[in-house]
């Protein structure tokens, strides 16, 4: 088996060390000894967003929130799903990413964050959504393992209910939350309820292929 390469390092703001390891043409993403995300696991990445536009189906020029670049692999499905009229967000907290992407990993992210219809902000996801008011049609997050913040305790405010009445203030009517997880968590459910969205809970593949461990996505819609 081919080694795995590390060829790069990124310190979280406030929280720990993301390395970025390369096996051939493979790349991987890993915090501690958890592998966060991977070029050959794209399937439930992609289908955060191609299940999202489903959605939206119908809204005229949508505007999407994009918590978390990763691999591109949510905003390229987007952009792939989503008209000229459309406008994308993405909220990068850490620049690494972004130069990662740029660079060794160039060929994967091809081109989609030059694309017209994006706006790349490197800050934390939370400030592109405290204080808004109906600006988004739908905010998609993948910042996480799942609902707690184990790549960053300051994500742990995204999921608490003062953080999830600011997603539904952020949102237009109709709007959707909808949140990636390595897992499911039926109390996280319980507090998208108690927040006052319509809550469902979808498992999907991890692999494009249908293949590869479950992980599961909730989409929590502003009545």
């Amino acid at each position: 088996m081919t080694p795995r390469e590390l060829i790069g390092i990124a310190q979280i703001p406030g929280g720990k060390e993301l390395r970025l390891f390369q096996r051939g043409g493979d790349f991987m993403i890993v915090l501690d000894r958890n592998e966060l995300m991977s070029s050959r696991m794209s399937g439930s990445e992609e289908a955060l967003a191609t299940m999202t536009c489903e959605q939206l189906s119908g809204r005229t020029a949508p505007h999407l929130l994009i918590g978390g670049y990763g691999m591109g692999f949510t905003l390229r499905a987007a952009l792939a799903r989503l008209d000229s009229r459309a406008r994308i967000t993405v909220a990068e907290l850490v620049p690494e990413i972004i130069a990662w992407a740029r660079g060794p990993m160039a060929a994967l992210a091809a081109g989609c964050l030059e694309d017209p219809r994006v706006t790349l902000r490197e800050q934390d996801v939370a400030m592109a959504i405290e204080g808004m008011t109906a600006t988004y049609d739908a905010i998609l997050l993948d910042v996480d393992n799942g609902p707690d913040g184990l790549v960053r305790l300051a994500n742990d405010r995204l999921y608490t209910l003062p953080g999830l009445a600011s997603a539904k203030a952020a949102l237009k009517p109709g709007g959707v939350l909808a949140i990636w997880s390595a897992a499911p968590d039926a109390a996280f459910t319980r507090r998208l309820a108690k927040a006052g969205f319509a809550v469902e809970e979808v498992a999907v593949k991890a692999r494009s292929n249908g293949k590869g461990p479950r992980h599961v996505i909730w989409f929590a819609t502003k009545k």
